[in-house]
């Protein structure tokens, strides 16, 4: 059924305008840089009209009449904007903008001075002086916001960066602390692996045992050592492992603990004979031991080279297991240095690793040196090596010196080899000077 003429007519609809999210973000008080505004003008009624227009937008307004009030309203809260009249009695608003920009504040206070002038030179000199924007009085109220907006983009960015910045530094100070800890702990670390050299220096009578232990970093993964091995038997080695960090470090404590001169009983190179007393495993034996635990029991990615000699202090045979090593240097008694050796495999890569040993002959006045590939690859500033033909150079040069004096020497002249520079990778040496049947004096 139709409705009659008469009937109430449908009421028409109010559109309003749509304004975006966007721009209602934008213009929302709460998310403004510029809050707290400072207005300074000796003109009452010239600050009036600001504060007035500035409250209208939602800003918070402080008003002084002249510079000095203006610095005492700053040292008691913060500003986020000052605007100021140029021309005022005392002090003007150019020697106010330099005077803020010397106080320490927290935050950046953006800053506009109000003025009549618009010749080039004066612009220039208050930018000079510290100023940000310019206005030119009398002061039009939609470039009075403009400039605000433009001032706000300027101090979000501004202490978007100071915000970031206080982060990386204190992310900075966190790692320092970090590092601070870590390198105390491996200040630390290195004094107990140089505390695996429990003697540099022993005399057995018959021959003397040398040692060098020196990291190319806190810690390194080089190790040298000497024990008895059964009677009449003196056992010394060398060991590289790979990589100079913590993991190799670590490494070799533990390879010391299986090569101990002060516990026999967890030596590996050693075991007791039904009169329990202690008798050496050969060289290769030793070196396929630890191949074994290196595999099955530690299972390290890490691997390292060894050469394990046993001297006979009686006399002055070598029984060497060489495994991936340098090839030991002997410095005879007339000054020529000799090399033995075949390379080998290193330890702790190959299950099926075969070790062999060999024997070298040390008469009275000879010198037998287990060194680590630190020596011979060491560079000069060509990038040239030292190799085994420099290495015999050094160890020539300073044939006269003995003991620890020698191992000083020798690292002095490297280090002028290598131009001074940190050495790159770990020294260490294990030496036996073979001195047979020395005559004790008459008494």
């Amino acid at each position: 059924m139709q409705a009659s003429g008469n009937s109430a007519m449908a009421r028409p609809q109010i559109v309003t305008p749509l304004v975006s999210h966007h721009a209602q973000i934008k213009d929302d008080p709460r998310h403004r840089t510029i809050r707290r505004v400072l207005v300074v003008d000796d003109s009452r009624a010239q600050r009036r009209v600001l504060a007035a227009s500035l409250a209208r937008q939602g800003f918070e307004v402080v008003d002084a009449e002249s510079g000095e009030e203006a610095l005492r309203h700053i040292a008691a809260e913060p500003f986020d904007l000052i605007l100021s009249d140029w021309m005022m009695p005392g002090m003007d608003g150019l020697e106010l903008c330099v005077r803020v920009r010397a106080l320490p504040l927290e935050n950046y206070v953006y800053f506009i001075l109000l003025t009549s002038k618009n010749e080039k030179g004066a612009v220039a000199r208050g930018l000079d002086k510290g100023a940000d924007d310019f206005l030119l009085k009398p002061v039009n109220g939609d470039e009075l916001r403009a400039r605000i907006k433009a001032g706000d983009r300027i101090l979000k960015m501004e202490r978007e960066l100071f915000e970031k910045n206080r982060l990386i530094t204190s992310t900075l100070n966190e790692i320092s602390a970090l590092y601070d800890a870590v390198d105390r702990d491996l200040v630390e670390a290195r004094k107990m692996q140089q505390s695996l050299v429990r003697e540099p220096w022993r005399d057995f009578e018959t021959a003397e045992v040398s040692l060098l232990l020196k990291p190319s970093g806190h810690v390194g993964g080089d190790l040298v050592g000497f024990f008895r091995a059964g009677a009449g038997k003196l056992a010394v080695y060398s060991i590289d492992v790979s990589g100079h960090g913590i993991a190799s470090a670590l490494l070799t404590a533990r390879l010391a603990g299986y090569l101990s001169d002060g516990a026999p009983e967890q030596n590996i190179a050693l075991v007791r004979d039904h009169d329990d007393r202690y008798l050496a495993r050969p060289p290769f034996e030793v070196a396929t031991l630890l191949n074994m635990l290196m595999l099955e029991e530690m299972k390290s990615d890490l691997y390292f080279t060894i050469a394990i000699g046993y001297l006979d202090l009686a006399t002055g045979r070598v029984d060497i297991a060489q495994c991936g090593h340098p090839n030991p240097a002997v410095l005879r008694a007339s000054g020529e240095v000799e090399y033995f050796g075949s390379g080998g495999l290193p330890v702790g890569l190959l299950e099926e690793a075969e070790y062999a040993q060999w024997h070298l002959q040390l008469e009275p006045g000879d010198r037998l040196l287990l060194y680590s590939d630190g020596f011979t690859e060491c560079a000069d500033a060509s990038g040239d090596l030292l190799d085994e033909d420099g290495f015999a150079r050094l160890i020539r040069t300073n044939a006269d010196l003995t003991t620890n004096a020698f191992f000083e020497a020798l690292v002095w002249d490297l280090d002028t080899f290598h131009t001074g520079k940190d050495f790159a990778d770990d020294l260490s040496c294990a030496m036996i000077e073979f001195h047979g049947d020395r005559q004790k004096p008459e008494k």
